[in-house]
């Protein structure tokens, strides 16, 4: 998988959908702000998407780690989780946070050794 080399790695993400915004289509609104990695392609032909978790205000832009991928297994449309540097998250309150609309999905949370705890 690709999207493996972003695994414990600080990178800057565009917000496209800031914390608590409506989402255009949906109607919901968003607990996390949401966005993507500029000058990225993911398998579904857009730019690779990620959830920014730890930041409860809305932002333009963000560098941090990337401490996990939700790996879609029927979909592909992965999703990096970035957070302020020296922040960590359990699997289970990435899926907390992530809830609003990975719950639509069947999904794994990918880690590696550098993220696996803080």
């Amino acid at each position: 998988m690709e999207n493996k080399k972003y695994l414990g790695n600080n990178i800057a993400i565009k917000i496209d959908r800031k914390f608590g915004s409506k989402h255009p289509k949906h109607g919901f609104i968003y607990p996390v702000n949401y966005g993507y990695v500029p000058n990225t392609i993911s398998g579904d032909g857009e730019e690779l998407d990620a959830y920014l978790l730890g930041v409860f205000e809305p932002v333009d832009e963000f560098e941090g780690d990337c401490i996990a991928i939700i790996h879609r297994t029927n979909d592909d449309d992965d999703k990096l989780v970035v957070v302020p540097e020296g922040k960590y998250y359990s699997d289970d309150a990435i899926n907390a946070l992530t809830e609003f609309q990975e719950q639509y999905f069947e999904h794994t949370i990918i880690r590696n050794e550098k993220t696996l705890t803080k």
